[in-house]
């Protein structure tokens, strides 16, 4: 099968003892024990996704719907334009 490339921001943020792995772009996430494993999950399950969307034919359907753009008979993924920290004062809370 031919293979397409294309970069995607993923983001790993550490909870606890996991490492989770999420892009927007694709709306989707994985956990490892470390940021490898994490990382690594993370590249399998694109892989699952991109297969998953061809063999049921709802590529054009999955990523319009994700914000992807269609050119030249290539999809782009959207692009972040600008990530930052903020901080934020609401009213305190107890649980």
């Amino acid at each position: 099968m031919k293979k397409v490339k294309f970069a995607l921001s993923v983001i790993v943020i550490k909870e606890g003892d996991s490492f989770i792995a999420h892009s927007h772009a694709l709306d989707l996430s994985t956990v490892g024990d470390t940021f490898d494993e994490a990382k690594n999950r993370f590249e399998e399950a694109v892989e699952i996704f991109f297969e998953e969307i061809s063999r049921k034919g709802t590529v054009d359907r999955a990523l319009t719907e994700l914000g992807w753009q269609k050119q030249n008979n290539e999809y782009l993924p959207p692009m972040v334009v600008g990530s930052q920290t903020e901080s934020f004062s609401v009213p305190r809370f107890v649980n």
